[in-house]
């Protein structure tokens, strides 16, 4: 895996980049954020970013969004940051952070959190444009149509696109902005109830229940995730 490390902290850059290096994996690091956006600019050759979010010219807040904003949502990014307050997490996970780790840097948690979202990546990456089954689902990417037990279910549009994107991704949390950027390609009001109405739709036309082998539940102030209640297999 090619990980780009944004971190100014010299000694902290390099202790990130032993580690992954030491895993197996590639690391680039960059200590400032222009320089990152630099080579994001003229390519994208990395499967994952590493970025703290005090940085010397821009923050790192600012980095995620012109990721979102030019490159998108394939693209994982994990803060790692002193920033420890819980508005700062529900900020970060709420641009479209995947993950968020605060400092000091614990060598088995770091690298337990970059092969999670590496098994994320995998499974959009194998899943993306493909025909693919969770459990009693089964999900028609060509003619975006989803069925339980066999039966089609009737979904309008943006309800087969919020719920591929759980079933894609179960245990993946996902915030209401992640959330509209993916299905709406805007951004949603808070005070609108459209992502609310959907999800009510797909939960009940869809029988994302228990006796199903999964359950759509609301993290406080975090995003919806698709958890899986037993182990069902995935193809």
């Amino acid at each position: 895996m090619n990980i780009a490390s944004l971190e100014d902290d010299l000694s902290q850059a390099r202790f990130i980049c032993h580690l992954l290096e030491q895993a197996g994996h590639s690391c680039a690091s960059f200590q400032t954020a222009k320089a990152l956006l630099a080579v994001l600019q003229k390519s994208q050759p990395f499967d994952l970013l590493l970025i703290d979010w005090e940085l010397p010219d821009l923050s790192g807040l600012e980095v995620l969004r012109w990721v979102r904003s030019n490159i998108g949502y394939d693209l994982p990014i994990m803060f790692i940051t002193q920033r420890s307050g819980e508005e700062h997490l529900v900020e970060g996970l709420q641009a479209g952070a995947d993950d968020y780790m605060v400092k000091p840097i614990r060598g088995p948690e770091l690298l337990a959190r970059v092969n999670a979202l590496t098994r994320r990546q995998r499974l959009h990456d194998v899943n993306d444009g493909q025909s693919f089954e969770l459990g009693p689902y089964r999900v028609d990417a060509s003619a975006k149509k989803i069925y339980l037990n066999g039966q089609e279910i009737a979904l309008a549009r943006k309800e087969y696109d919020l719920a591929a994107l759980f079933l894609r991704n179960p245990s993946q949390l996902f915030s209401r902005e992640v959330i509209s950027n993916f299905v709406w390609n805007r951004e949603i009001p808070a005070t609108s109830r459209t992502i609310d109405t959907h999800l009510s739709n797909i939960r009940q036309k869809l029988n994302l229940r228990p006796a199903n082998g999964v359950r759509l539940v609301a993290s406080y102030a975090l995003g919806y995730r698709l958890e899986l209640i037993e182990d069902i297999t995935e193809s």
